[in-house]
């Protein structure tokens, strides 16, 4: 991507459970900074050492990095990006939309197994 005479080098960065696309903004030996620029999966919401666990005493709201947000990613966690870059709304629209339709099929999956597991006890006599 061309800006200005200079080529920008977009990565894709893994940050507290989202994904990100982004441009590499500064390095040093350790790690890399990143101004994001796309949402490519918003973060996991809850504990995640516990998932799926409603319950747990801090249930973790994660948000979504802002657009030109810049952040420290170690280098092992920085690869190359050759996806479209999305405006940074629409992605994050996308990211967000998919991520609850995750947790809705996740929710009807959750109904079904018990609903099945209801029939089961009947047919088990308890």
């Amino acid at each position: 991507m061309e800006n200005g005479g200079t080529t920008q080098e977009i990565v894709k960065v893994t940050y507290k459970t989202g994904d990100y696309a982004g441009e590499v903004v500064d390095r040093d030996e350790r790690r890399i900074l990143v101004k994001i620029l796309s949402v490519l999966k918003h973060p996991t919401q809850g504990d995640l050492h516990h998932p799926y666990d409603p319950d747990v005493p801090l249930f973790h709201e994660r948000r979504a990095l802002a657009y030109t947000e810049k952040v420290w990613i170690p280098r092992q966690g920085v690869e190359p990006y050759r996806g479209e870059v999305i405006a940074y709304a629409d992605s994050l629209k996308r990211a967000l939309g998919a991520e609850i339709e995750q947790i809705d099929r996740l929710n009807r999956w959750s109904a079904r197994c018990l609903e099945q597991l209801d029939t089961l006890r009947k047919d088990y006599g308890y």
